[in-house]
């Protein structure tokens, strides 16, 4: 029996089913489903589309190669020239997303995100409840400013040296609670985090990107804007989060008391602030702080002026600049000396640790939503969904988050966002709704997705640490997702209905 369900359930004959499918229903959609010769492009598009969901979903062919479709099947079709789409795959907002990768890279080189998060977590008590917030902070504020994978995976061996010297002292059983909250809070609040800043999580510069294509005559949403409504968010779902989690899901033996200085010898371990861990830092905060201030900023009583006002074309500078400049300032800071070598804070080699399929991944979206909006796919969909207009805003918006929510679990939450927006734009075009109304509650709802292993790449690795089950995830990830959605709809109705 156990030969037969392996037989039956392996990933090779499932990723196979997904190959063949997209390639059948690309084909289907191109010679047996007729949208109008005005539409012809869009049909062609959503077959594409199609194709590259259906691969995506079942990961039939890597991630980052189903991104190249664009490319090769947009010009062979007709749809979008060779040098019209290329340019999508590396525009400013992949390049702000290599910055930041690049800043996260350097502060685990040099231990600097070890020393962050044990000194924001020797804030709070030594019961299990308190050193999980702490945790979460400690995540969550890392993963607002780097992404939040590169956090999840920061934090995560921090976490596990914990849960093992815990293990050891109460015994696996009655540490089990605490060591299933403490796995899902580290990815849960790296996630919940990322949805605080524009460069947190890749849903959220797929939004700018998706905005920017959609609506190209509108300004662009600032890093400070995004914050107004995605600071309070991440706060009031982080501390709903930690509640769940030690309060109803996965209470801890009250008896259970740990002792600080397990995490104390931690932090001891790494020994004074080195000089190369002090210059990263010094990078990290002037990069928050001229992103940040990057625009002026409208505080009502007051204005604080942006400083890329003292440049003469302030239009050409956007937060990519800022992480790029940075990045590379990173290469240019010695780190030490003698007399037959000088080296970096980084250095070529580190280039290689940029995770370059997830920036294929980003272009082939981009690449993807162009087609949208050129082939006409976008107005053709929001015509279709024009009979929602005479739905109350919040049941539109409640209809559209559940349903981002719940397919977000067992899709890719970049690949799902950059499917999604362009349709909305094209509801709110078609509707006369405002946009922003409809996109940015989608766009934080992709992220809040809490309850299966590949719901998002925090999920999956705290999963791969063998600590949690699956119905372990699924438990308190379902009150999650729908708290979640509430919560959206809430920030929703005070910021944009």
């Amino acid at each position: 029996m156990n030969h037969q369900s392996r037989f039956r359930f392996n990933p090779f004959y499932l990723k196979s089913t997904g190959f063949f499918l997209g390639i059948f229903l690309f084909a289907v959609i191109w010679f047996f489903i007729d949208f109008g010769s005005q539409f012809y492009n869009a049909k062609l598009v959503s077959a594409v589309a199609t194709l590259m969901a259906v691969w995506w979903i079942f990961e039939s062919v890597p991630l980052a190669a189903t991104s190249l479709v664009p490319l090769i099947l947009f010009p062979l079709l007709g749809v979008v020239s060779a040098s019209d789409i290329a340019p999508q795959y590396m525009n400013s907002t992949i390049m702000l997303f290599v910055g930041g990768f690049i800043i996260a890279i350097a502060m685990e080189k040099w231990n600097l995100h070890k020393r962050i998060a044990l000194s924001v977590i020797l804030l709070f008590g030594s019961s299990p409840a308190k050193i999980i917030f702490g945790f979460m902070v400690a995540s969550g504020i890392i993963s607002m400013w780097i992404s939040n994978t590169a956090t999840c995976l920061m934090v995560l061996p921090i976490g596990l040296s914990i849960i093992y010297k815990v293990e050891s002292e109460f015994g696996i059983e009655r540490s089990s609670n605490f060591s299933k909250s403490l796995m899902l809070a580290i990815a849960y609040s790296c996630t919940i985090g990322g949805i605080a800043t524009l460069i947190g999580t890749p849903p959220n510069l797929i939004f700018q990107r998706m905005y920017k294509i959609n609506f190209p005559d509108e300004p662009m949403i600032k890093f400070s804007e995004w914050m107004v409504f995605g600071v309070p968010l991440a706060a009031v779902m982080m501390i709903i989060t930690w509640f769940v989690l030690t309060k109803i899901v996965y209470r801890s033996d009250s008896d259970l008391v740990l002792d600080k200085n397990i995490i104390r010898e931690e932090k001891n371990k790494l020994g004074k602030m080195s000089y190369e861990e002090k210059s990263v830092l010094v990078v990290f905060f002037l990069t928050a702080f001229l992103w940040v201030f990057r625009s002026e900023l409208d505080l009502g009583t007051f204005i604080i002026p942006g400083w890329s006002g003292l440049f003469p074309s302030m239009a050409f500078i956007d937060d990519s600049t800022v992480a790029i400049t940075m990045a590379l300032l990173l290469f240019l800071i010695p780190c030490g000396s003698n007399s037959h070598k000088f080296n970096f804070l980084l250095k070529q080699d580190d280039i290689g640790k940029v995770p370059w399929d997830i920036v294929l991944l980003f272009g082939g979206g981009f690449a993807l939503a162009d087609g949208f909006v050129k082939s006409g796919l976008s107005k053709l969909i929001g015509q279709e969904f024009a009979g929602l207009s005479g739905l109350p805003i919040i049941v539109l918006l409640a209809i559209i988050c559940t349903i981002v929510v719940f397919t977000s679990e067992l899709t890719s939450n970049s690949a799902q966002t950059t499917v999604i927006l362009p349709v909305l734009a094209s509801l709110a075009i078609e509707t006369g709704i405002e946009p922003l109304t409809l996109m940015i509650p989608a766009t934080f709802s992709v992220s809040l997705a809490f309850m299966m292993p590949v719901g998002t790449p925090p999920n999956a690795i705290v999963f791969g640490s063998h600590k949690l089950s699956v119905w372990d995830m699924v438990k308190a990830g379902f009150i999650l997702n729908i708290i979640g959605i509430i919560l959206v709809i809430i920030l929703s109705n005070f910021f944009f209905i």
